[in-house]
């Protein structure tokens, strides 16, 4: 009798601390974390936002309307400007909780993937190619790829360019665009919009082809510099952020929303283009 209590003790005890060590491991089938599965994973973009309570925003420094530095006061100023201080108000509860660090059209995707910046907003056109590298939020500025002639040239559209030189910027699409559209062109590039006007006012090439909005930009700073023909290409801005974040790219979608349904979208774009958003 004695042999069979003690038979039944072992197994009792080899019953029980196998429970106990289910038990202990139900870890494994309790609700993971963000991290696998179909549940969407935890932003870093975000997190690190949190981490250094402020957004890093890649800008332009050299675009009027959208981005541009004042070199008295050292103030960054324009639309992309504004809409990046309403996201910074949205993530940190204060629009002043910003650091804007300058990109040019070649350095900003660079600097995105280094983890230089959080978001890059900055004239940036929606492609298929882009994509491969980094998130886009839905379109937050409708633009168009156009030419810039000095008063009284002899272009007058995108059909009168064979044979002449245009300037355009390294690392934007409109280099590319131009040669579509005029196969007999020669494109000098440089590395931003500066730097491309200056050569066009030193008579460097015939026209400057960028997009229509930063053009008229430039057209204001220099009314002897206008607009020539039509836009020959759609180029829809996208705030671009880390390939990958999901979760980032569905808070960035949010706040567009967000800032359109409440108006201030309209308030901002009229700030800077004296009209309604089209």
């Amino acid at each position: 009798m004695n042999k069979w209590k003690k038979i039944f003790s072992t197994v009792l005890v080899s019953s029980l601390t196998a429970a106990l060590l289910v038990g202990c491991g139900s870890d494994s089938s309790a609700p993971k974390d963000n991290t696998g599965g179909d549940t969407p994973a935890a932003s870093q973009t975000l997190q690190a936002i949190k981490e250094r309570d402020k957004l890093v925003a890649g800008v332009k420094f050299d675009t009027n309307l959208f981005g541009l530095k004042d070199p008295a006061t050292g103030i960054v100023d324009g639309f992309d400007i504004d809409i990046a201080k309403a996201l910074a108000k949205k993530l940190t509860g204060d629009e002043n909780k910003i650091e804007f660090k300058e990109v040019t059209s070649s350095t900003r995707i660079p600097m995105l993937n280094k983890g230089d910046i959080d978001i890059i907003i900055a004239t940036m056109t929606i492609t298929e190619k882009r994509k491969e590298e980094v998130n886009f939020s839905d379109v937050y500025f409708k633009a168009g790829q156009s030419l810039l002639v000095k008063k009284g040239s002899d272009i007058t559209g995108v059909d009168a360019l064979d044979g002449k030189t245009v300037l355009a910027v390294k690392g934007a699409t409109s280099g590319k665009n131009v040669k579509e559209k005029a196969p007999g062109v020669k494109v000098l590039e440089f590395a931003n919009y500066a730097e491309a006007f200056t050569a066009l006012k030193s008579g460097k090439g015939d026209a400057l082809t960028t997009d229509n909005s930063i053009l008229l930009g430039m057209s204001a700073q220099d009314p002897n510099y206008v607009l020539a023909g039509d836009p020959f290409s759609d180029e829809p801005y996208g705030i671009a952020s880390k390939k990958g974040d999901e979760e980032f790219t569905k808070t960035l979608n949010d706040f567009l929303k967000e800032l359109k349904d409440s108006g201030e979208y309209n308030k901002i774009y009229k700030k800077w283009f004296k009209e309604d958003p089209k």
